[in-house]
């Protein structure tokens, strides 16, 4: 599961809603742009998964809408994804966002662990992009991005930083 499902989750959190209307709150909460092609196949892999159930809602004159509420163990598993930040997914910078908009929901000592594995993943990238440096002295412009890089890396580890110190904070 990825940071849509956690958007699409976290929005049911907050009462049932039909897709469009699941859409568009989500996109007004989160800037993010919630297409139909991602939408209703997370709706329906979770659906499957029984986190989410849909019902249909009469309308008149025009076919039923589907109406789409979490579960409890919906609840459970938007939990567990936000204070989760797998390896594979702590480089991805809208997995990492995601997570931390969240943060309310999670305990101090889960906030923590979301910041660990960021942190691990942001230091393999410096150490990535070092190296490509060392190399790339020839290479004006690429030495340009590659350095450009870093110091967005550098400053990201100073916002942990920040972050680390909040995050310790109670709810």
């Amino acid at each position: 599961m990825s940071y849509i499902d956690v958007l699409i989750l976290r929005q049911l959190a907050q009462g049932p809603a039909h897709g469009y209307e699941l859409r568009k709150q989500v996109e007004a909460g989160t800037g993010y742009v919630l297409h139909n092609n991602s939408l209703y196949p997370a709706l329906r892999r979770m659906e499957e998964a029984g986190v989410v159930v849909k019902t249909a809602q009469a309308q008149e004159k025009r076919p039923p809408r589907h109406v789409y509420e979490i579960t409890e163990a919906g609840r459970e598993l938007l939990h567990d994804l936000l204070a989760e930040l797998p390896p594979e997914s702590a480089g991805d910078e809208a997995e990492f966002l995601c997570r931390v908009a969240h943060f309310d929901l999670l305990a101090p000592g889960e906030r923590l662990a979301v910041l660990d594995a960021r942190e691990k993943a942001v230091e393999a990238r410096m150490a990535h992009l070092r190296s490509l440096d060392e190399g790339a002295r020839d290479d004006r412009w690429g030495s340009l991005v590659t350095r450009e890089m870093i110091r967005r890396g550098e400053s990201e580890r100073g916002w942990l930083r920040e972050l680390r110190a909040r995050a310790g904070e109670g709810a």
